[in-house]
């Protein structure tokens, strides 16, 4: 078994303000985190790639939230491990966990990329490095696809700016996510919580591209697909699954007081 575990608390950034508890999609930052410090303990971090012209990129996320989420300045533990590699792909899944308890999991996959050639190299290297463990939490690793969109129901445009790019110059993945949840009403944000996210990166995009955002209805119920595009083209694919939003009653009794450290 090759797990990798480590902890986080959640920080106002990443926090639902109505609720105050962990935003759904930050966990997904968080994640990403995790995975960076997985990759470093095996010499396999972006810098340690970086001097052979290799980089990592995410090509698709999948989660489902199983549970409520954590409290603002509460404590959860990432879990997450490599699950398949095939001859170009790296699979990973993982699991979230707060006060013990399982409340979101997921997968995502990889490709370590030639810088000149922008080319997916092969994932001999990884396996040198890593050690599988063939725990699938979603079951069977699928390739993405979209439900049927029917009905449009909003377009919005962003501009990329310098707060949207990561280390790489290119637009970070959280944006994508952030540009798709702006597209819903305060109303709709307010009433209803994420469900399960499918996401997929198609293109890269950067400084100062326009992005456009068009988000549908499909046939299933709460389901919306978000495709964002430049230039007519492709870059991010976003499917959402939405519920009831549940007031808890742990929002009335919890202590909004960071603890002091002795």
């Amino acid at each position: 078994m090759d797990k990798y575990s480590h902890n986080y608390n959640v920080i106002l950034d990443n926090m639902d303000l109505n609720e105050y508890r962990l935003r759904p999609i930050s966990a997904i930052m968080y994640l990403q985190d995790a995975f960076a410090r997985f990759c470093a303990t095996k010499k396999m971090a972006a810098y340690d790639l970086f001097p052979k012209n290799l980089y990592w990129i995410v090509s698709e996320f999948n989660i489902e939230f199983c549970d409520n989420s954590p409290f603002w300045s509460e404590e959860i533990t990432t879990e997450i491990w490599i699950s398949e590699i095939t001859k170009l792909k790296i699979y990973t899944d993982f699991k979230l966990y707060y006060k013990g308890k399982e409340f979101a999991k997921g997968n995502g996959c990889w490709f370590i990329l030639d810088q000149i050639t922008k080319r997916p190299a092969k994932t001999d290297i990884i396996t040198e490095h890593f050690n599988i463990c063939p725990e699938l939490v979603l079951g069977e690793h699928k390739k993405f696809t979209l439900e049927e969109q029917t009905e449009k129901v909003s377009e919005i445009t962003h501009k990329n700016n310098l707060s949207d790019l990561d280390f790489n110059n290119h637009v970070n993945n959280k944006s994508y996510i952030n540009i798709a949840e702006a597209s819903a009403t305060n109303e709709f944000r307010k009433t209803r919580t994420l469900k399960t996210l499918n996401i997929k990166f198609n293109k890269e995009s950067f400084l100062d591209d326009i992005l456009i955002c068009s988000t549908f209805k499909t046939n299933i119920p709460d389901t919306y697909v978000h495709r964002i595009t430049k230039d007519g083209d492709s870059v991010c694919d976003i499917q959402t699954c939405w519920t009831d939003k549940k007031i808890s009653q742990d929002i009335l009794n919890y202590d909004l007081k960071v603890k002091s450290e002795k």
